[in-house]
């Protein structure tokens, strides 16, 4: 199963203004109730026409818009459905469709932009990551959540060992960096290109080669994540480990490590050790938000604050480097770069926006941590909290 990632949600973010739809609905994978999906969905598309003709458009144009939502009206595409929630979007140039492991609460929304903050679960309590399974025989690299894990390609990535030693570009490119450690004062005491107590000198080029193929998978993988966020779990053999961080230069690999040679592990098996070392840090860090929020709200360094309105100008003029944003709420209103103005209304009336949408999507665009959550637990009862970089 392919969960739809930080980079897709960013791309329907991005999207040219115009009048976009936004539909979420729960599914049912199996039983009697399938059969009214189908119902359903066309009860909300039929909702998404009522809004475009509020907003301005033709009937005849509302209809001609929506017309790509046909391409699931088919029974067999809701019996072969298989998960919890369906997501689509739909504007004059996009029809996209993700079926997800999320129990969504039925929503429509017709603005100016797509609504993507039903989708943020997946991007912090369902949990990406990514894993290297490394030995000197074989490289493999995923992409994984709770719910699925599969292997993806990495450019110019080495396969093996022997195939790095091979490559005489690969020698060129990396030598150079032996002598400079990656790892600062928690690995002061160990050095690139240098093993203590080996006791043979055999054995001190052979893990000198290992360092150099490690620096090299450190190439191409700095090529794929240099913009990620999500913890990288590594997983071989005891002693690669060390000499693995010694070359790493992504700055969320983690400390723990899968111990053992992955080369016997299947994905599955991968998976399944993988998860509870990822979840734990996904609760660490959601904690740490949470306690860094309550250390710095209400005192002078004016840093965290649960104003909506004061976090909507903060996230448009990318200070948030946090946020807390309660899944299944919406906080309907209106923001006015030009006057920076933040208008709340108590009901949806035409042309708003959710606001709690609008402070999440700036702060993922602009390179902040959402993190969506139950309401609950958010502190002080408030739908939304942020901490700011200045």
């Amino acid at each position: 199963m392919q969960l739809i990632s930080r980079e897709e949600i960013k791309t329907l973010i991005e999207q040219p203004k115009g009048n976009c739809v936004s539909i979420y609905m729960p599914t049912h994978p199996a039983g009697a109730e399938v059969r009214q999906d189908p119902i359903r969905f066309k009860n909300l598309v039929k909702e998404a026409e009522t809004r475009l003709i509020d907003a301005g458009l033709e009937q005849k144009e509302a209809i001609a818009l929506l017309e790509k939502s046909h391409e699931i009206y088919t029974q067999e595409f809701w019996e072969q459905m298989g998960e919890q929630g369906l997501a689509i979007f739909i504007s004059e140039n996009i029809f996209r469709y993700y079926t997800l492991p999320i129990d969504f609460q039925e929503l429509v929304v017709v603005t100016d932009r797509f609504h993507i903050k039903p989708l943020l679960p997946i991007l912090n309590g369902n949990g990406r990551f990514y894993m290297l399974a490394l030995s000197q025989k074989d490289v493999r690299f995923f992409e994984g959540t709770r719910y699925s894990f599969n292997q993806i390609e990495v450019e110019n990535i080495p396969k093996s060992l022997d195939e790095a030693l091979l490559e005489d570009e690969i020698q060129k490119g990396v030598q150079h960096r032996i002598g400079t450690s990656k790892r600062g004062a928690a690995n002061a005491s160990m050095h690139p290109g240098t093993f203590h107590g080996q006791g043979s000198p055999d054995r001190d080029k052979r893990q000198e080669d290992i360092l150099q193929f490690c620096y090299a998978i450190d190439e191409a993988l700095h090529e794929k994540l240099r913009e990620q966020k999500a913890p990288l779990v590594f997983a071989g053999v005891e002693y690669l480990f060390p000499i693995y961080q010694e070359a790493n230069t992504y700055q969320y690999l983690m400390d723990e490590a899968i111990t053992g040679n992955p080369e016997i592990l299947s994905a599955q098996e991968l998976h399944n050790e993988a998860w509870p070392i990822v979840e734990a840090d996904f609760q660490k860090s959601q904690q740490g938000v949470l306690e860094q929020f309550h250390e710095l709200f209400g005192g002078d360094s004016g840093k965290a604050s649960n104003n909506l309105q004061e976090i909507v100008l903060a996230a448009y003029y990318q200070r948030v480097d946090s946020l807390l944003v309660a899944v299944g709420q919406q906080k309907w209103g209106l923001f006015d770069p030009t006057s920076e103005t933040v208008y709340l209304h108590p009901e949806k009336e035409t042309g708003d926006e959710d606001l709690l949408d609008f402070v999440a999507a700036h702060t993922l665009l602009n390179g902040g941590t959402v993190y969506a959550v139950p309401p609950e637990q958010i502190p002080y009862s408030t739908p939304v909290a942020a901490i700011y970089r200045y």
